[in-house]
């Protein structure tokens, strides 16, 4: 939507101009009056300070926004407004791996060894066998929260891996899931060894400037040329205030982590996902095996709730809506929070970018509304204990949980559940220790109380497990996190 078809209101909400009502090929209108009202409406009620909102429909991207990408400045977030799209960046990085399986100069299930002599993790064996699709699908058992600053040169991500080889696993390789990052970045520096480019760059060459994304980028001084969305951070149901910094992440966090874009960028790469591979021009990306291939499920998750995540795919994570399929992934960074879902018997994708505040709130209620009208698509009410909590014997789980960059300590208080969250080594900080009360869902999964919406709206799912080598373990965000004591 371009600036000559709306205009601000006073609180810096876009106001349409003329008739935006548009017509699918069914022949039902697309009302865009009403889902600017309701973009701005939910915004304001959950203290989003900005959102930016792309509905890919029936071959077209229509974009929308609404707030200030600065509480601060008052900078009014217009669609060509970028916005840090944290963990939505390994899309990106599994569709630049798939364009190298394509051309045939990548095995998914050969060893990672044979294309990186170097890579080594803390287990001997699983350095042996360890393969590209077990990295893409998260069940490599590599971790999730390593986080090393390696500088700024081209050569950080060959530092980060050299840096990641002692750090422990959270599961053997090919047992289960664990969402992890640093698999990510492996993946980043396969596809430089293969390339002979920087991940970067070959991102540019390899994906964004076949698909014509011209607001999509990976460096703060590229997203400098762009209205740039600035993280607010605060209280749960209040309006947060800008960041300290607009970004923690060192420059190594690209390929887990680090992509740049607006909305509208987000929906055209899904649009290609959506069109077996070809880009709006004609260019084939991937072939359709490939797309195909990337939305197969590879594994269930034993947390369905803190993504909305059935299994995962090749990169995608993939839900199932009573019956109806879909697939797509969430992102975060500091205080900015990106949703993708994608509804391929629909031929809709809807991509929400903010900064701060109540996003995941701002997500339940906005996608619940779009993606019904639009898709046929029920969603799962809010993640929450029931009004009758059963009756649980928690002393099992009582214990403390490691992984890297975090340590959870469940103890039992008053015959309940409590669990402290603490971000440690290279994560230390990113956050205050999070003191979280536990409340039954079911004998094994709990809801975490008092962490804040851009978790799991109200509550943040917390479930416990047993690794296929019978060790203990807890998931929360997706990351197993082993019991050590």
């Amino acid at each position: 939507m371009s600036e000559k078809n709306v205009s601000w209101d006073a609180q810096g909400n876009w106001a349409a101009k003329g008739d935006w009502g548009t017509r699918n090929s069914a022949g039902r209108k697309l009302d865009l009056v009403h889902w600017q009202n309701r973009l701005d409406a939910l915004r304001a009620q959950h203290h989003v300070p900005a959102a930016s909102l792309a509905i890919l429909v029936d071959g077209t991207v229509h974009e929308l926004a609404s707030g200030v990408l600065h509480r601060g400045t008052g900078v009014t977030a217009t669609t060509d407004s970028v916005f840090q799209m944290g963990s939505i960046a390994k899309i990106y990085t599994a569709t630049l791996i798939m364009r190298l399986v394509d051309a045939g100069r990548l095995d998914l299930d050969a060893p990672v060894v044979d294309v990186l002599p170097e890579f080594s993790v803390a287990d001997a064996e699983a350095t042996r066998t360890i393969t590209t699709r077990q990295l893409l699908s998260h069940t490599s058992g590599l971790t999730c929260d390593f986080t090393y600053d390696s500088g700024r040169g081209d050569d950080c991500l060959a530092k980060y891996v050299a840096a990641a080889r002692d750090v422990a696993l959270d599961c053997p390789p090919g047992t289960a899931i664990s969402y992890s990052g640093i698999g990510y970045n492996v993946l980043g520096r396969i596809i430089e060894v293969i390339t002979g480019q920087v991940w970067d760059e070959a991102l540019k060459d390899l994906l964004l400037t076949p698909l014509g994304l011209t607001h999509t980028m990976t460096l703060p001084e590229e997203a400098l040329r762009f209205r740039a969305a600035m993280g607010h951070l605060g209280e749960a149901g209040q309006d947060p205030d800008p960041a300290p910094s607009w970004d923690l992440m060192p420059r190594s966090a690209g390929p887990y982590g680090r992509v740049i874009a607006t909305a509208g960028d987000v929906a055209r790469l899904a649009q290609m996902h959506l069109d077996g591979g070809v880009a709006q021009d004609g260019t084939r990306v991937l072939s359709e095996e490939t797309v195909a291939l990337m939305q197969r499920r590879v594994v269930d998750s034993p947390d369905k709730w803190t993504v909305s995540a059935d299994g995962w795919g090749l990169g995608w994570t993939l839900y199932d809506w009573n019956g109806v399929r879909g697939y797509g992934h969430d992102g975060a960074s500091i205080g900015q929070y990106g949703y993708l879902r994608v509804v391929p018997s629909a031929g809709v994708a809807v991509a929400l970018l903010t900064n701060g505040g109540g996003a995941r709130e701002l997500y339940a209620a906005l996608y619940r509304e779009l993606l019904a009208e639009l898709a046929g698509v029920t969603m799962p009410e809010p993640f929450a204990p029931p009004a009758q909590p059963p009756v649980v014997d928690f002393a099992p789980f009582v214990g403390t949980y490691r992984r890297a960059g975090v340590v959870i300590t469940v103890t039992e208080r008053d015959g309940a559940g409590h669990m402290v969250y603490e971000f440690v080594d290279g994560m230390k900080d990113f956050s205050d220790p999070l003191e979280i009360d536990l409340v039954p869902v079911t004998e094994t999964v709990f809801a975490g109380t008092g962490v804040g919406a851009a978790f799991s709206e109200d509550y943040m799912p917390v479930v416990f497990s047993t690794r296929a080598d019978g060790t203990a373990c807890v998931y929360i965000g997706m990351r197993c996190g082993p019991k050590v004591a």
